[in-house]
């Protein structure tokens, strides 16, 4: 995009885009978080006496990573509360990534 229009164009154009996204994204965070942490409670079953099942493992690990997000997310729009460690994007974007992995794996059986 940056080739077919001016640096002013690009700007003002990634700044009006930009202003929905920061509408939406907010309440998409939390409407993701719970209704995640009800899906889990739904979904997750008792634990049997060998342990967890490899469906429960994913199911916890990706629950851990959504619920980081989106805590992560939150603080930022609601608190304006910065991370300290981690300010790109580049790990967030990562759990994602791992999140939608996590996912195709987790009806395997094994």
């Amino acid at each position: 995009m940056k080739r077919s229009y001016s640096e002013e164009e690009h700007a003002a154009i990634r700044e009006s885009f930009m202003k929905y996204v920061r509408k939406v994204v907010p309440p998409s965070l939390i409407v993701a978080v719970l209704t995640g942490l009800y899906l889990i409670s739904q979904v997750y079953g008792p634990i049997g006496p060998d342990g967890l099942t490899w469906f429960q493992s994913l199911l916890s690990l990706k629950a851990f990573l959504g619920i980081w997000l989106g805590l992560r997310g939150g603080l930022q729009v609601y608190f304006k509360i910065q991370p300290f460690v981690f300010k790109s994007h580049v790990l967030p974007f990562a759990f994602v990534i791992t999140i939608i992995f996590l996912s195709q794996f987790m009806y395997l059986p094994v």
